[in-house]
């Protein structure tokens, strides 16, 4: 079956959060329920999903603040990688950021993570010279 690509839905909560967990995705700094609730509350048809045969196995979190166009958490279920779906995925987030009149699309990246690196390269992405810094504003409870 074709694997379909919809908005977030409050009953895919738990298998989310378990998707990216099997990614690797969380961080013990990062509550990822705080998380969704976040993208929720500002923009909630842009929090993506993909499912198969009524399984969860591939999300993405599409973001705009009218400048830039911003991806994070793209995942795809170890079981179904190498299959098009993270491409699927990113086709789609970017479908929606140009019918936005987004202009360019940011996405950070862990250095020490070689396999995201070279995925996007594939898609045409390149390495910007910035420097990327960040602050906490408040501190998130473990999950």
């Amino acid at each position: 079956m074709m694997p379909v690509c919809r908005s977030y839905r409050s009953s895919d909560c738990e298998a989310l959060v378990s998707l990216w967990v099997r990614c690797e995705l969380t961080r013990p700094w990062n509550n990822p329920f705080r998380d969704i609730d976040r993208k929720l509350a500002v923009d909630p048809d842009s929090l993506l999903v993909l499912e198969r045969d009524d399984r969860l196995i591939g999300c993405v979190m599409v973001g705009y603040e009218g400048h830039r166009g911003w991806i994070n958490y793209l995942a795809v279920d170890p079981s179904h990688q190498r299959q098009g779906l993270g491409r699927l995925l990113m086709d789609e987030a970017e479908t929606r950021l140009a019918r936005l009149g987004c202009p360019k699309v940011n996405l950070p990246i862990r250095g020490s993570n070689r396999g995201a690196v070279e995925f996007y390269r594939r898609l045409g992405y390149t390495i910007d010279e910035v420097v990327s810094m960040g602050r906490r504003l408040g501190e998130d409870s473990a999950f």
